[in-house]
């Protein structure tokens, strides 16, 4: 039985403000605050605003995550101490729309793979999660709504 619902998009490149580390997993929830924090601070001082919802975009290592977290924002911004412009990449992409709690991400990251394989695609480029309900102002984990956001290509 899916636990995630899964749409195609296809996507438009869009500037971001990141602050990038490498992180263990148990060490992912206090990176992504501060992240965020930091980000916001940076834009707020450059006199702009987030375009829309916080994401993090992961890249697996050995043991641990690199990942890139922050904002989307409309155009690229200033570097200012660990926030850097960056992006997320336009095309073709499968989107899973997770509904609860986050210790069901990794199902909802193997269902979206086998949705995207079963249409003949193959990933491309890392994937990242899209934060639509912030945990500090609804504390019920069963109405978190998540995007897991996987670029992919079709195969030829």
């Amino acid at each position: 039985m899916p636990t995630v619902d899964i749409t195609q998009r296809l996507l438009e490149p869009t500037a971001t403000a990141v602050v990038r580390g490498n992180v263990y997993p148990s060490e992912i929830s206090d990176f992504l605050g501060r992240a965020y924090r930091s980000v916001e601070r940076a834009l707020s001082l450059q006199g702009r605003s987030p375009t829309g919802p916080p994401f993090a975009r992961y890249r697996r290592g050995t043991g641990d995550f690199d990942v890139e977290a922050g904002f989307p924002v409309g155009d690229v911004v200033v570097a200012s101490g660990k926030v850097i412009p960056s992006s997320l990449p336009g095309g073709l992409a499968a989107v899973a729309t997770l509904v609860g709690s986050y210790d069901r991400v990794g199902a909802a990251y193997r269902e979206l793979l086998e949705w995207v394989t079963a249409r003949e695609g193959r990933p491309q480029g890392d994937p990242w999660e899209v934060y639509l309900t912030d945990p500090a102002t609804s504390p019920d984990p069963s109405t978190w709504r998540t995007e897991i956001v996987l670029p992919f290509t079709d195969l030829p």
